[in-house]
């Protein structure tokens, strides 16, 4: 059963705060908030995998890789899927709001 077919374990929306990432150096800050974004998912949601959608990552990566946003409104939901070589996987897709999508 693929993730998109099934219905979602969680489903919940953060603000996850980003500024974290301007402790960086400036050409290293987008990809440090994607990593803060993967790491702050992971542990709330309890998930083996994080998945980003475009729109996130188009979000993130706007302003170039020197400004971040400080901090991202996103709604996470939590598959369990089959994995390969461990029984079942904890999946987190990583989307916008449908609030956000509209404003954008």
């Amino acid at each position: 059963m693929s993730s998109e077919e099934g219905k979602p374990i969680l489903e919940r929306e953060y603000v996850i705060p980003l500024a974290d990432a301007y402790r960086a150096p400036r050409k290293k800050r987008a990809k440090v908030a994607v990593r803060i974004l993967r790491e702050f998912v992971a542990r709330h949601a309890k998930a083996d995998l994080v998945k980003i959608s475009d729109s996130v990552n188009k979000i993130i990566w706007s302003r170039s890789i020197e400004k971040p946003p400080r901090r991202i409104h996103v709604l996470v939901k939590v598959f369990e899927e089959e994995g390969v070589e461990v029984e079942k996987v904890r999946v987190a897709h990583v989307d916008l709001p449908k609030a956000s999508e509209e404003v954008s």
